[in-house]
C-alpha cells in the first residue's frame, strides 16, 4: 500500500513529513487503500512557489492553446471514466452508478470550460471622444488555490481547476485528505494532457497545516473554496486580512415544497432521490419536505415506504445507497436522529446504524424520516449530510414560504405544484440560487451557474458562463489615435 505523492513543478514527490493517516474504504474499513502523507508547511509553500515559477510561460500562452489541453484531459477522463468511477466508489463511498454520473458531469464540465479559450474575450464600448477606441479584456490572477471537499472528489476540483487554467492562472489544488487517490488521478489526467510543469501542483494534507500555509503565501491572489461553513468562513477572513478574492461555496438545508395539487408519486421519488442519494451527502440534498396538511398523511407514509425499500450497502455491488463518508459523519448522523427525537419529532422509518450482512465493517446508516418537524428544531435548521429528512406541515403556499426560506442557508429548492400561479410564485420568492420545479433539489448541468445566497455562498457563481468571472480581472484599454495631446479635465 502506497504513499500518495505530493505533485510539485511537475513532479511526484514524496512528501517528508514522516506522518501519514490511511485511506479507507468506507463500506469496508478492512480495505486500505494507501495513506495518506500530512504534508509540511514548507512543502506547501514549495507548490506554491513552482506555480508563481510557471506562472509567466502559461499566462503568455494564447487561451486556445490552453483550452487545447483540457480537451485532451476530457478525453483521457472520458476513456478512462469507468475505472475512476470505481475508484471514487471505493474511497467515497458513493454507489458506482452516482459515481460514474459525477464523473461524466466532469467531462461535460471540461467540454464546456476548454472551448472558453476560444471564446474569452472582452468588449468594445463607444468612447464619447473621437478617434478613440476603447475596449475590456480579461487576464488572470495569477496564483490560485483550489481548496476541495470530499464528497464530489473530481467534479468539484475539475469545476474549478479547469477555469483557473484556461484564464491563464496557475493553480495549487488541496483536496480533501479522505480523498486523496481522486485527487492524485485528477492532476495525473492533466500531466497527461501536456500540462507544462509548475502550471498545476497538488499538496495533500491537514487544512490547518498545508492549507493556512497556502492562503498566507505572498504569491497567491485568490482561493477558490467548497465546505463547510465554519471553515469558508475562517477562510473568507483570512483571505481579507491579505485582501484577495475568496469564492467559498459552503452549506445547504434544501427544501422541497409539495403542494396538494402536486403530482404525488413525482413528488415521492424526487424527495427520495434527493434526500438519500449519496448518502445525502452533498449540499444540494433535500433536508426538508414542506408539505401541505391536506396531503401530508399520504406523502408521509409513501416517503417512508419508499426509504424503507432503500437497499443499502457496498456501492460496487449493486446498493442504492452507501455508506456515510467516514466514523465522524455516521457519528453526526446519528447524533442529529437524537436530537431530532429529543426535540420531539416523530421518527416514521429508519434511525439506526446498520450492521450484519455484510455491513458490519462500514459506515452505514438506514435512511431516516421525521414527521412533525417545526421550523424551530435543530433538524430543521441545521445541516446534517447525511440520510436524514424532516416532514414539515403547512397549511397552505404562504406558510409553505415562509417556512422553506426560514433557514441561514440559500443554495437549492424545489416545489411540486401543478399550478403556473404558484409556480411563478416560487419563483419570485425563494431565497435560493438554483430552483427546481417538479424536480428534486439535486443537480445541474455544466453551462449552467451554480452557487447558493445567504449563508450559502460568498463570490461569483462558478460553472457556466460566469465561471471565469472569479478567475480573471477585468482590464480597460483607451486607444487614443489623434496623436494629438487632449485638453480634458475629467481624466
Amino acid at each position: 500500500m502506497d504513499t500518495y505523492k505530493n505533485f510539485i513543478g511537475g513532479e511526484w514527490v514524496a512528501s517528508g513529513s514522516g506522518k501519514s493517516v490511511p485511506n479507507l474504504n468506507p463500506a469496508n474499513t478492512g480495505e486500505v487503500l494507501g495513506h495518506v502523507p500530512l504534508s509540511t508547511p514548507g512543502e506547501a509553500r514549495a507548490a506554491v512557489d513552482a506555480a508563481a515559477a510557471a506562472y509567466p510561460a502559461w499566462r503568455d500562452l494564447p487561451a486556445p492553446k490552453r483550452g487545447s489541453i483540457l480537451f485532451r484531459a476530457m478525453a483521457l477522463l472520458d476513456k478512462e471514466k469507468e475505472d475512476l468511477a470505481r475508484l471514487l466508489t471505493r474511497e467515497e463511498g458513493k454507489t458506482f452508478r452516482e459515481a460514474l454520473g459525477e464523473v461524466q458531469r466532469s467531462v461535460n464540465i471540461l467540454e464546456y470550460i476548454a472551448a472558453e479559450g476560444r471564446r474569452m474575450g472582452g468588449r468594445t464600448i463607444p468612447s464619447e471622444l473621437p478617434s478613440n477606441f476603447c475596449y475590456t479584456l480579461r487576464t488572470p490572477l495569477g496564483v490560485v488555490a483550489c481548496v476541495t471537499p470530499w464528497n464530489f472528489p473530481v467534479a468539484i476540483p475539475i469545476w474549478k481547476i479547469a477555469p483557473a487554467l484556461v484564464s491563464g492562472n496557475t493553480v495549487v489544488f488541496k483536496p480533501a485528505t479522505l480523498t486523496p487517490a481522486t485527487a492524485v488521478a485528477v492532476v495525473s489526467l492533466f500531466e497527461r494532457a501536456g500540462l507544462p510543469k509548475g502550471v498545476l501542483n497538488l499538496i495533500l494534507g491537514s487544512g490547518g497545516a498545508v492549507g493556512n500555509a497556502i492562503l498566507d503565501h505572498e504569491a497567491v491572489h485568490a482561493v477558490s473554496f467548497t465546505g463547510s461553513n465554519e471553515v469558508g468562513a475562517g477562510i473568507y477572513a483570512r483571505g481579507a486580512g491579505r485582501m484577495i478574492r475568496v469564492q467559498a461555496e459552503m452549506g445547504g438545508k434544501n427544501p422541497v415544497v409539495v403542494m396538494a395539487d402536486a403530482d404525488l408519486d413525482l413528488a415521492v421519488e424526487s424527495t427520495a432521490t434527493g434526500a438519500f442519494g449519496s448518502t445525502g451527502q452533498r449540499c444540494t440534498a433535500t433536508s426538508r419536505v414542506i408539505v401541505e396538511e391536506a396531503i401530508a398523511d399520504r406523502f408521509v407514509e409513501r416517503l417512508a415506504e419508499r426509504a424503507r425499500k432503500v437497499s443499502v450497502g457496498n456501492g460496487l455491488e449493486g446498493a442504492e445507497m452507501g455508506p456515510a463518508v467516514d466514523q465522524s459523519q455516521l457519528d453526526t448522523d446519528l447524533r442529529y436522529i437524537d436530537v431530532g427525537r429529543g426535540e420531539g419529532a416523530r421518527l416514521v422509518t429508519g434511525g439506526k446504524r446498520l450492521t450484519g450482512a455484510g455491513l458490519d465493517k462500514g459506515y452505514f446508516v438506514e435512511p431516516t424520516v421525521f414527521d412533525g418537524v417545526t421550523t424551530s428544531m435543530r433538524i430543521a435548521q441545521e445541516e446534517i449530510f447525511g440520510p436524514v429528512v424532516g416532514v414539515i406541515r403547512v397549511k397552505d403556499f404562504d406558510a409553505a414560504m415562509e417556512a422553506a426560506n426560514g433557514v441561514r442557508y440559500g443554495l437549492s429548492a424545489s416545489i411540486f405544484t401543478t399550478d403556473n400561479a404558484n409556480t411563478f410564485r416560487f419563483v419570485d420568492r425563494i431565497e435560493a440560487g438554483i430552483v427546481h420545479i417538479n424536480s428534486g433539489t439535486p443537480g445541474g448541468e455544466a453551462q449552467l451557474p451554480f452557487g447558493g445566497t445567504k449563508a450559502t455562498g460568498v463570490g461569483p457563481r462558478e460553472q457556466g458562463p460566469e465561471a471565469l468571472e472569479f478567475f480573471t480581472e477585468v482590464k480597460t484599454v483607451y486607444v487614443d489615435y489623434t496623436g494629438q495631446s487632449r485638453k480634458s479635465g475629467f481624466y
